[in-house]
Parts: C-alpha cells; sequence; structure tokens
C-alpha cells in the first residue's frame, strides 16, 4: 500500500474513534436525561398526591364549617 492509503485509513480510524466518543457521549447523556425526567415524574406525582390530601382536607373542613354555621343559625332562630 502506499503511503497515502495509510494516511487515508489512520484518518478514516480517527474518525471512527471520535464518532464513537460521540455516540458513547450521547448515549451517557440520554440515560442522564431519561433519569431526571423520571426523578420529576415522581415528584410531580407525590405533588399530586399531596394536592389531592390537602383538597380532600380543605373539603372536610369547607363541610365542618358549613355544619358548624348551620347549627349556629337554628340556634338563633329559637
Amino acid at each position: 500500500m502506499s503511503e497515502n492509503s495509510f494516511e487515508l485509513i489512520n484518518e478514516y480510524k480517527e474518525q471512527i474513534r471520535i464518532l464513537r466518543q460521540e455516540v458513547a457521549e450521547l448515549q451517557d447523556a440520554g440515560k442522564s436525561k431519561d433519569s431526571a425526567n423520571k426523578r420529576c415524574l415522581q415528584k410531580l406525582e407525590h405533588t399530586n398526591e399531596d394536592l389531592e390530601k390537602a383538597n380532600k382536607k380543605i373539603k372536610e373542613l369547607e363541610n365542618k364549617l358549613n355544619k358548624i354555621e348551620e347549627d349556629h343559625d337554628q340556634k338563633d332562630k329559637r
């Protein structure tokens, strides 16, 4: 083989090495992004659960308050 062929082969090898490195970096970035998305989804699920509990508690307190007001109104009418 000629000197030019060796240079060309070496250049291709270097380009392949660089491309493999870039693919590995992109795969790592994708895995990191997936992990971050999973954590965010878990936080969102927990926040949603907390919100549902808070809304339920608010509804209970509103019902209690309404009952107290009704009892108070009935006592006033007597």
